[in-house]
């Protein structure tokens, strides 16, 4: 029975891997660096079920003679473990980007240094955020065209900003990054709405400070991109 349970569990966890990386969820919860990490992890769960239950049926399993009681609790982890992959397999995990950035300090963020600055029309919104911070005078960049797309992240005390999240490997590490916008009179978008910008830079003063803010001139919602997570 132990032998059954512990073969079900490692091929469910198995499956649980490899039909993340076939359905495309591994693009929103790590990089794709590491994406054949998990895959193949997969197979090898898969790999070790099926050693399992072979070794088990060819009868060449020693019997560990534990007591009972021990092996009633392997026999629990082990169904509880397969379980749960089937929970994950049922109901796959669809994270809240602008509930993650939420609660996660940009503070983080280790700034690369610029070798060259693309054109503005042609500047991701991450793109902005590092050229921004890198020459912190709003003056250079006022009246810059904007493409830019991303998730809205609500800001306390301020306007919603469009943002994009940072990782080095998963969401785990996640940084958030994001733009000020000026959203047009009457238009308040909702969290975790994906949208792209076009528009200008423009300069306005934030308490003590200025700093740069979009302009939307066009406003598009559109999904979530396949890729999300950005290096």
């Amino acid at each position: 029975m132990e032998t059954g349970l512990r073969a079900l569990g490692l091929a469910l966890w198995g499956a649980v891997l490899l039909q993340s990386s076939l359905a495309g969820r591994l693009d929103l919860l790590l990089r794709a660096d590491f994406h054949p990490l998990v895959w193949g992890s997969g197979v090898l769960l898969l790999g070790l079920a099926l050693l399992d239950l072979g070794l088990t049926l060819h009868g060449r399993r020693a019997r560990s003679g534990r007591p009972l009681a021990g092996e009633r609790r392997r026999q629990l982890v082990w169904l509880l473990a397969a379980g749960a992959a089937l929970a994950v397999l049922a109901l796959p995990p669809n994270p809240s980007f602008a509930n993650l950035a939420a609660n996660r300090p940009s503070e983080q963020l280790e700034e690369p240094e610029l070798n060259f600055v693309l054109p503005p029309a042609e500047r991701s919104l991450t793109d902005w955020v590092r050229l921004l911070r890198s020459q912190p005078d709003p003056a250079l960049h006022d009246g810059d065209p904007v493409r830019i797309s991303g998730f809205v992240l609500p800001q306390p005390g301020d306007r919603p900003q469009l943002s994009r999240l940072l990782v080095r490997c998963c969401l785990a590490d996640a940084t958030p990054v994001g733009l000020a916008v000026r959203w047009p009179p009457g238009r308040q978008p909702r969290a975790d709405q994906w949208l792209e910008l076009q528009g200008v830079m423009a300069v306005e003063r934030h308490g003590d400070q200025l700093r740069n803010v979009v302009i939307p001139r066009r406003i598009t919602p559109i999904r979530r991109p396949a890729r999300p997570l950005e290096p």
